[in-house]
Parts: C-alpha cells; sequence; structure tokens
C-alpha cells in the first residue's frame, strides 16, 4: 500500500511550502495542518476544534487512483468539512450540503485540502465546535 503524507515525489520543499502557505486562505485564524500517518498505517484520527470565523484545514497527499474515506464527528450541527482537489478551488464535497461522510476514488494525485468551519450563523454568535476527523487513505 502506497501512502503519501502531503509531500508528492518530485516537489520540493520550497514548492510545498509554498502549496501549504497559499491553502492557508485569508482568516488570520486559520490553522493549517498536514496529516502524516505512522508507519504502515493508512488512516488517521484527529481532535481539533473550531470558533467563530476561525477555521482549521488539513492536507493530506495522495495519488489519483487511491480511495479516501473521511468520517467527521462534530459536536455542534452547525459545523462541517468541505474536500477541496489538489487544483481549483471548487470543492469536491461540501459537508453543509452532503453529510459528514465522504468516500470516492481520487481523480487526481497532489494534496487534497479538508476544511473545518462552522456555518456563519454559528460563527456570528462565535460558537465552538469539537471534532474528531478521520481520513483514510487506501489502494
Amino acid at each position: 500500500m502506497a501512502l503519501r503524507n502531503a509531500r508528492m515525489p518530485g516537489m520540493g520543499s520550497a514548492a510545498f511550502a509554498v502549496l501549504v502557505s497559499l491553502s492557508s486562505g485569508s482568516s488570520a485564524a486559520e490553522k493549517t495542518e498536514i496529516i502524516r500517518f505512522d508507519p504502515g498505517a493508512s488512516s488517521k484520527s484527529i481532535k481539533g476544534s473550531v470558533k467563530g470565523d476561525d477555521g482549521h484545514r488539513y492536507v493530506v497527499g495522495a495519488n489519483g487512483g487511491q480511495a479516501i474515506s473521511i468520517l467527521f464527528v462534530p459536536d455542534n450541527d452547525s459545523c462541517y468539512f468541505n474536500l477541496l482537489p489538489p487544483v481549483g478551488d471548487a470543492a469536491i464535497f461540501i459537508g453543509s450540503a452532503e453529510g459528514n461522510e465522504y468516500a470516492n476514488v481520487l481523480p487526481a494525485t497532489g494534496n487534497y485540502t479538508v476544511d473545518v468551519y462552522l456555518m456563519r450563523n454559528a460563527a456570528r454568535r462565535a460558537e465552538s465546535c469539537d471534532y474528531t476527523l478521520t481520513v483514510e487513505i487506501s489502494d
């Protein structure tokens, strides 16, 4: 099973740093974290939280043709995730419309971004959300 840790073959460290920097969005409180699988593991569970307009981005590298499975368990009904492809800004999954689980075969090789956020109504009320995000990549 070939697993990637958000770093693709042939992509230099500088190019990778630029990619992560560009993916961090415009919110001053938005954090970006690279998902790294433990040796021999194909999944990772992460506990996190967002509050108000804060967001959290997770970047995971994968090859086209690999399967991805994402399970999102928030403690706030207004908390969701979107999945963005390596190229372009149109989400391939929108949690607020499609739910808290995503499973599919990835169309392209590259770094995929999982955006965790609160809906605007909850963000305006400065609500918070604790969550568990589980990402699995398999051949």
